[in-house]
């Protein structure tokens, strides 16, 4: 069974609802409609009914036992104003500035729902910034509790590969922080590997990835991923976790066993935490076009509950994973 397909599995396991606000794009609406053929989530879809119900016909999805729910009209819209108003008083925020975020944006909305426990996940991002994507879910939800940092990762994976756990990898940071403190990337570390864990079933091998492996540059930039490693290994004794590595050095035996030999995890990596977003990103992208990888992310870790990017390029398949895994994380909130 293949990554995905163990998700959906899991999450039919225990039925979670996940809201998608963007039920104005295509890729959305042919999403939902393979969700609700494989059946292993409830979804809300945020919109004018009419307009959606439109939309879906002329593409030729069924939508079908499929909540489509219209914030303007909600009856639960005078409940969430409140709500909103009393966790964001001490910004200043009125009842009309908080019904206007609500009417005026189906992320803030559903978000809301999953605050209020009327849904138990959101997935957004397909026609909008990842900023408008977290920046309720920071207002309205928050962090979760003992959370030093929020950050974003991909699950990848890799066709015919045999790298990483059968060509399964989580890639951290590809998509908050721009650039990460020592603090910062540790912290990230421990989260992505809490994540592989939890997704993938098997034990995270974490590669704290450089230009150096090892000492063997010389550089403010190495230096600050060679601290990172000292602070996770230090917080975490017990995590499989090495750096600084380059990524041969972390994925390859035969290079690692000159570069680094003795590691336990060189040569053997399967979550690669990458020294800043501009290395993150490239790099993903760089797996999925050239290696044709599936690409699951967005994903975030640290916030109360699951709330999910996604990238902008992505397609409905991509839509269809990232719920499943979104309605995954959502039953460690049970």
């Amino acid at each position: 069974m293949s990554f995905i397909e163990d998700v959906k599995a899991k999450a039919k396991s225990k039925m979670k609802t996940i809201v998608l606000p963007e039920a104005e794009d295509k890729r959305t609406l042919e999403a939902a409609e393979q969700i609700k053929k494989e059946g292993f989530a409830k979804l809300v879809l945020l919109g004018n009914k009419e307009t959606v119900e439109k939309d879906a016909q002329s593409y030729g999805f069924d939508l079908s036992g499929i909540e489509i729910l219209d914030p303007k009209t909600s009856p639960s819209l005078d409940d969430y104003v409140a709500t909103l108003v009393e966790l964001r008083k001490s910004k200043g925020m009125t009842e009309e500035e908080a019904r206007k975020l609500l009417t005026g944006s189906n992320t803030y909305f559903g978000v809301m729902m999953v605050k209020k426990g009327d849904a138990d996940g959101l997935v957004s991002g397909a026609c909008h910034s990842t900023a408008d994507t977290l920046r309720p879910s920071l207002q309205i939800l928050k962090t979760k509790p003992g959370t030093k940092l929020v950050s974003a990762f991909f699950v990848m994976v890799v066709p015919d590969c045999q790298y990483g756990e059968n060509g399964t990898f989580v890639f951290s940071d590809c998509g908050l922080n721009q650039n990460p403190t020592a603090e910062e990337l540790a912290a990230i570390a421990e989260s992505s590997a809490e994540s592989f864990r939890f997704l993938v079933g098997k034990e995270p091998k974490v590669a704290m990835l450089s230009y150096s492996t090892l000492g063997s540059a010389k550089h403010d930039d190495v230096t600050k991923v060679q601290e990172a490693t000292r602070i996770a290994k230090e917080n975490n004794p017990d995590l499989l976790l090495e750096g600084e590595l380059q990524l041969d050095a972390a994925l390859v035996e035969s290079v690692a066993s000159l570069k680094a030999p003795g590691s336990k995890v060189a040569g053997h990596a399967n979550t690669l935490i990458f020294p800043n977003l501009d290395a993150g990103n490239i790099g993903y992208k760089l797996v999925q076009r050239l290696a044709k990888a599936e690409a699951y992310g967005p994903m975030t870790q640290g916030i109360a509950r699951p709330v999910n990017d996604l990238s902008r390029g992505c397609s409905a398949e991509d839509i269809v994973g990232v719920v499943a895994i979104t309605a995954v994380q959502c039953q460690l909130y049970d």
